[in-house]
């Protein structure tokens, strides 16, 4: 269920819709509220409702509409819209598609996101990648915030990075990364997912280690980097280097004021498009 306050009307007007999504079962009747009921039962009880409230609110109209969906699978239509391209050198393919001839010896990245956030077409993904394929040596152990698809750690991988750690908030995460890393050849030992919220879950902080990453990852929104970057820091080498994206550019100061405040040192700052990578060092 959600509200949304329509973007054409006047300002403050008042005007919403509310919207309650179901599903129809096999013998036509709705799942509300744990109660299997007729369509038509819930379109009278809404409007009984909605009479109750006049009695002593304004709601103008009150008008009900009923739209059925196409019968689709939805997990799986996108995919249709998902092909191969590239980012810079780098041939990403998602696992539905074969690499053409004459791609074998190119840098070929086999990515399936299923529900977990990340394909790599999106401009923060790419601002994130060239910072990670700057940065990473043989030596580097690289910690992921917000995994997702886990595209960032299994490149850092394929970059020749020594070891990622993820963490995600997302349980589906664990399916992409495992099936992603798979199709890409990475070892299990060389990329573990952690799954909780590591701004404020110590026993995930404990795990993922202090002191211990040469890189810090997080392609994540501006409103959510302010609080992880004090938290990340902990978990950066002295010297280490924290890459951010996901800011769009009217948040590019917020971001680095977050991250100066942390005792980090801005590096530098790209963009693309309207987003805005700061990639930083831990003095």
């Amino acid at each position: 269920m959600f509200v949304d306050i329509l973007p054409e009307g006047p300002e403050d007007d008042g005007l919403a819709w509310l919207s309650f999504f179901v599903e129809k079962k096999d013998d036509g009747l709705v799942a509300v509220c744990g109660e299997d009921r007729t369509v038509d039962s819930v379109l009278a009880r809404i409007r009984e409702e909605l009479e109750q409230i006049r009695a002593y609110c304004e709601i103008g109209e009150g008008s009900v509409t009923v739209d059925e969906t196409e019968d689709i699978d939805w997990i799986n239509n996108w995919k249709q819209y998902f092909h191969q391209f590239y980012i810079d050198d780098i041939l990403v393919i998602p696992s539905w598609e074969d690499i053409q001839p004459g791609d074998e010896e190119k840098l070929v990245l086999h990515i399936d996101p299923g529900t977990a956030f990340g394909t790599g077409m999106h401009e923060t993904t790419q601002l994130c990648i060239r910072q990670l394929r700057k940065y990473i040596t043989p030596e580097t152990e690289l910690l992921d915030v917000g995994t997702g698809s886990g595209i960032l750690s299994i490149l850092s991988l394929m970059f020749g990075a020594k070891r990622a750690v993820g963490t995600d908030l997302d349980i589906c995460a664990e399916e992409a990364v495992a099936q992603n890393c798979l199709a890409n050849g990475i070892a299990p030992e060389r990329f573990e997912l952690l799954i909780g919220n590591i701004i404020t879950d110590r026993a995930v902080q404990d795990q993922v280690g202090y002191a211990c990453y040469d890189i810090v990852a997080a392609n994540i929104l501006a409103d959510v980097l302010v609080p992880l970057t004090p938290v990340v820091v902990n978990h950066l080498k002295p010297g280490g280097i924290y890459i951010t994206s996901g800011i769009i550019d009217d948040k590019e100061q917020t971001v680095t004021e977050a991250v100066e405040a942390a005792g980090l040192r801005v590096l530098e700052v790209t963009r693309q498009g309207e987003w805005v990578s700061v990639t930083a060092r831990k003095e």
